[in-house]
């Protein structure tokens, strides 16, 4: 296993309810523990008055779970009433039992309010790199991610990410700063690609050099 290296200051927390915590010493199950603290964070990183998630929402790579253990971790939620389940004729979704939760999922059964997120990782391949290297989305880095996105190619995204981690630099403004001297300079695709780690040290001078601080 991996040593973990570390939470970083560019990093946002997801609060946990204290209620939950006084919950860990009854959940047995690996699949329902994951399940519920999975869907309390992308829960809180949801806008909108919409917080609800549905299966397809939990990301089974990230959670380390098949979709059958999704499912069964999903059932046993449900069954301790920490989540709620609510549907209309085509959609179903998962809320948290709170009140906000209560009141939306309620809401949903009864055809008052749509499913429409305006934020959700899994449609964006831009949001999983962001948060595989450089931490949890906020709605403000949201929002910047999705301009990234009108701005440069697809393909430019994760090498960007690539050459910040190579340099232990895991912030946004760093990779921006990558993407936007692409731009403006012009890419050689071909060389980035063959040496985008041998070549990383050029991104830490000159207008780089104020993005890549070390703690």
């Amino acid at each position: 296993m991996d040593q973990f290296k570390g939470f970083t200051s560019s990093e946002t927390f997801t609060q946990i309810p204290d209620s939950f915590i006084r919950l860990i010493s009854e959940i047995e199950d690996a699949a329902e523990l994951k399940v519920t603290l999975y869907a309390i964070y992308r829960i809180e990183h949801i806008e909108g008055n919409f917080r609800g998630l549905s299966e397809s929402d939990f990301d089974s790579e990230s959670l380390g779970l098949s979709i059958d253990e999704i499912r069964l971790g999903l059932s046993k939620a449900l069954e301790r009433q920490t989540m709620l389940r609510s549907e209309n004729e085509v959609e179903v979704f998962y809320f948290l039992n709170s009140p906000r939760g209560r009141l939306v999922a309620e809401s949903f059964a009864k055809g008052q309010i749509e499913s429409t997120k305006s934020y959700n990782p899994n449609k964006s391949n831009i949001f999983k790199l962001y948060e595989e290297n450089i931490g949890a989305l906020t709605p403000l880095i949201a929002d910047m991610l999705k301009e990234a996105e009108q701005s440069y190619p697809g393909a430019w995204f994760e090498e960007a990410f690539e050459i910040a981690v190579s340099r232990n630099v895991r912030n946004w403004k760093y990779v921006q700063a990558i993407l936007m001297r692409w731009k403006e300079n012009g890419k050689d695709e071909r060389r980035d690609s063959q040496n985008s780690i041998q070549d990383a040290k050029r991104y830490t001078e000159g207008e780089f050099s104020e993005f890549f601080k070390r703690d």
